[in-house]
């Protein structure tokens, strides 16, 4: 968060979607059924990898921040670190 990698917020990630600055976009598992929607429409029609995890309690804590559904990577090493890792 510190080095203005990583966005939170439904508005604030699919401005970065839509700027192709996002590299990966970690959706919470409680997300709304239409936030979830709109998030992952916007993933594959720009062809940015997407994870669901955790619940936004998680997520907020991850970032330091209170409840957060969905956050945006904008670092690619650590887009890279974070998808390789959920893959193990």
């Amino acid at each position: 968060m510190r080095a203005g990698k990583v966005v939170t917020g439904e508005e604030l990630v699919i401005r970065e979607i839509r700027s192709g600055r996002a590299e990966l976009v970690i959706l919470s598992l409680d997300a709304s059924r239409n936030t979830a929607k709109k998030i992952m429409d916007k993933c594959q029609s720009y062809q940015v990898p997407i994870l669901r995890y955790g619940s936004r309690q998680e997520l907020g804590l991850a970032v330091g921040k209170a409840e957060r559904v969905v956050l945006g990577i904008a670092d690619a090493g650590f887009a890279r670190m974070l998808k390789s890792s959920r893959s193990e």
